[in-house]
């Protein structure tokens, strides 16, 4: 093919390799156009379909009856959740339990809610971003991404702030890829073993929460009627969702974000110019980054898509990252345009009831920290490429050099 990239029957997109290299958009193009419902028979997660299109995303996204998220059938990754290491959460559950689990948590991201933590996310971002170095190079990945989504979820869980790094800890241990050069556990046994250490961790701030009244996730799983009875391996499993989803999504748009706009400094220009753009460079942002690359639904009866014959059992991967990048719903999709008016489309935190709970917080969060950047004229220059994870899954930064002027 004229594009290097080979026969479209041969497509495996789920290799996390063209996401470390940054190398996947050719593949999707293709795919949009001639296979938007794409069967890759071949992968070390067993055969699976891709879903490339927005419109064919959004259908099945909105299908729960159709097409499961359900850990008893391998969950939200194209890897199954081992049958020996299930961990439900209420991200794979459908309807009727997933409802009651998630209404559990969502007064943390009711719009009141978010407008009392305004007040202390702001002080926060004005102490880390005057504590940085000026003048020699240092990691954003480190000292600004990693620190304020630490300190933020610390505040969500009530968990002892000096201990955030914890957190992290678990999120990355649980999203980690074990095929990766230098993974962070080295099995799925690993990995869980890290996991009952962090559900040790939080058992006695549970105990110590129930009848209690405090506003924080772990007092609100500890008193809901749908949550308060969980076993530990349903226990286990929210944990994480919890933890990951506060933390890759803003961690890496901040990071993927300002590389965004060190690549496009016309664009940072504008909104020097006209503060006003923040909320909406916020969304295009998350769009360009697209922190979680696919979601994994399981097909519960055979079903035409796209004039292809899905079959009961049959893997289906919704890529997130090609969603966002598809012409027919966003103009000149590579372009990172601050002023784009319809940036807020972007499926980065998908659709329908399993719509990531905490996206208001994530974009409060992400809009703050370009308010006080701008504010206080904080110039940050890139210094280098860094360094993406080896994932197909979540599409994050290890490492990004920058430097602030003295």
């Amino acid at each position: 093919m004229a594009d290097g990239i080979g026969p479209i029957e041969a497509f495996n997109v789920s290799d996390p390799e063209l996401y470390r290299a940054d190398s996947w958009r050719p593949y999707f193009e293709r795919l949009r156009q001639e296979a938007p419902v794409h069967y890759c028979a071949d992968s070390v997660h067993g055969p699976y379909w891709s879903i490339s299109t927005y419109e064919l995303i959004m259908q099945v996204e909105l299908d729960f009856k159709a097409f499961s998220n359900q850990a008893k059938f391998g969950g939200i990754q194209l890897q199954d959740i081992a049958v020996d290491m299930n961990r439900p959460s209420f991200v794979s559950m459908d309807p009727p339990e997933h409802t009651g689990r998630r209404r559990a948590v969502s007064p943390m991201t009711r719009r009141s809610s978010l407008a009392d933590m305004a007040d202390m996310i702001r002080e926060r971002t004005v102490s880390v971003l005057e504590g940085l170095p000026r003048g020699e190079v240092f990691d954003w990945v480190e000292l600004v991404s990693t620190e304020l989504t630490g300190m933020m979820l610390a505040t969500m869980f009530d968990y002892p702030q000096e201990r955030r790094l914890d957190l992290i800890h678990w999120s990355d241990v649980a999203t980690t890829n074990i095929n990766a050069k230098n993974p962070l556990v080295k099995t799925e046994a690993e990995r869980y073993g890290e996991l009952e250490a962090m559900a040790d961790a939080f058992a006695p701030l549970w105990r110590a929460r129930i009848n209690g009244e405090g506003f924080d996730l772990i007092t609100m799983l500890a008193n809901s009627e749908a949550t308060k009875g969980m076993d530990r391996e349903e226990f286990i499993g929210t944990l994480f969702l919890l933890i990951v989803g506060g933390n890759d999504t803003t961690r890496n748009s901040m990071t993927g974000g300002l590389l965004a706009l060190h690549e496009n400094p016309e664009q940072l220009a504008k909104v020097r110019d006209n503060p006003d753009l923040v909320g909406n460079m916020v969304q295009e942002m998350i769009r360009v980054q697209t922190p979680v690359i696919h979601m994994r639904r399981t097909a519960l009866m055979d079903t035409e898509l796209a004039d292809q014959q899905i079959k009961q059992g049959d893997k289906v991967a919704l890529w997130y990252i090609s969603a966002n990048t598809d012409d027919a719903v966003f103009a000149d999709p590579y372009k990172f345009d601050v002023t784009r008016d319809n940036a807020r489309r972007h499926l980065s935190f998908g659709a329908g009831i399993h719509r990531c709970v905490g996206d208001r917080l994530a974009e409060l969060q992400l809009r703050i920290l370009w308010e006080e950047i701008i504010a206080h004229d904080i110039r940050v220059e890139v210094m280098g490429p860094g360094g993406r994870v080896y994932s197909n899954f979540i599409r994050a930064f290890s490492t990004l050099p920058v430097k602030i002027a003295a």
